[in-house]
């Protein structure tokens, strides 16, 4: 099966990577087409240019507290209340997980650029809403009854990607905000220490609810702050419940409102457990077709029919998510593993797709996508 996708000069005019950049994307050489067609195409980086209007996408939101999503346990009408005064810190972008993220998109766009001239609006955004105030009452709503589920594990893993973030910046507001944070990631790492042994069975969705992808950024906050009862837990919990799975049936991906795959999600938190040698293995024995371009739907753009449907969307964010696990995948594979390309050169196709895409005009896109299109853009593209 071979399809193609052509680009004009740029992507869209909010959105343009590379002016003058043009891209012919076809199916990966493994599903039977020619290896040098697909690897043409540009390189998709975070670029100062994007890198700006990624940033007022997220400064529209977290502070727009309405239309809101809230996931919300009553238990007397006292609690019925408005998303701030729920959650003074992440009321906005229509739901706290997209909150928690769309800050994380903000510090981390700051950090990379830091002279980005939306800066003399994400530092004031971000001050407001990170204070040791707000945080302490998000940290008091989670700890109250009927939250023991609360955001688990999405909002649970970008809490802890915000977290780190924050932590590695070397920036004195970004400092300040760090220890405001602190409390809300400590009780967070101490829920998944506490639930993990209790999950019998990973949840692999390709929604809110999948394990893998809970498990990748908190892993990766548990290194970087030292949290050694946290990555214990992690590692072991994988090693039991994943480093068995052989064959995964991804033909059947995706869902109607996948945003992440379940096949690569896992495969991208098992390269970050395993030795190199070990996961060149089991990802083989994991996914034994993707050498040959095999499935093809896994390595192919989804097809995303109504932008304006809030679920339908989430396709866009799914090509975006496969994007970013493609590119860490095969850069953990072995250059001379032919898999490598294939999976390098869907990347590329994936990408060139869904970034004309996220700033769509409808809200129930722009709320989120910017946060997946620049965790892809940031993910190192295989050499």
């Amino acid at each position: 099966m071979i399809f193609n996708l052509k680009l004009a000069a740029c992507l869209i005019a909010p959105l343009v990577l590379m002016c003058g950049w043009r891209a012919s994307a076809q199916t990966p050489r493994g599903a039977r087409t020619s290896r040098g067609n697909a690897s043409r195409g540009a390189d998709f980086v975070l670029t100062r240019e994007n890198a700006s209007h990624f940033a007022a996408l997220a400064l529209r939101c977290v502070t727009k507290e309405y239309p809101n999503k809230i996931e919300h346990v009553l238990d007397d009408a006292s609690q019925v209340q408005s998303p701030r005064a729920l959650h003074p810190a992440f009321y906005g972008c229509y739901d706290w997980h997209s909150s928690v993220h769309g800050h994380w998109l903000l510090a981390h766009l700051l950090k990379t650029y830091p002279q980005l001239p939306e800066a003399a609006e994400i530092r004031p955004a971000l001050g407001a809403n990170l204070t040791a105030e707000n945080i302490r009452g998000e940290v008091a709503y989670i700890e109250q009854a009927d939250r023991q589920s609360f955001e688990r594990t999405y909002g649970w893993a970008w809490l802890l990607k915000l977290a780190q973030e924050l932590r590695e910046w070397d920036d004195a507001d970004a400092r300040a905000w760090s220890r405001n944070l602190q409390p809300l990631a400590d009780t967070i790492s101490a829920r998944y220490v506490a639930f993990l042994p209790k999950l019998s069975y990973p949840i692999r969705v390709g929604t809110h609810f999948n394990t893998a992808f809970g498990l990748s950024f908190a892993l990766d906050y548990a290194r970087a702050a030292g949290d050694r009862k946290l990555e214990d837990a992690i590692t072991t919990f994988c090693r039991a419940r994943y480093l068995r799975d052989t064959s995964y049936p991804a033909n059947y991906e995706p869902g109607g409102d996948d945003f992440l795959s379940s096949s690569l999600t896992e495969a991208d938190l098992m390269r970050r457990v395993l030795a190199p040698a070990e996961f060149r293995r089991w990802f083989h024995g994991f996914l034994p077709g993707v050498a040959q371009g095999l499935p093809v739907n896994l390595l192919r753009p989804a097809q995303v029919s109504d932008r304006s449907d809030p679920k339908i969307v989430h396709l866009d964010g799914l090509n975006l998510s496969r994007a970013w696990c493609m590119r860490s995948v095969a850069s953990a594979l072995a250059r001379t593993d032919p898999a490598r390309r294939v999976l390098a050169d869907a990347a590329r196709l994936h990408a060139a797709d869904a970034l004309s895409h996220v700033a769509s005009g409808n809200y129930e896109g722009e709320h989120w996508l910017a946060s997946f299109a620049v965790l892809m853009l940031s993910t190192p593209n295989p050499e």
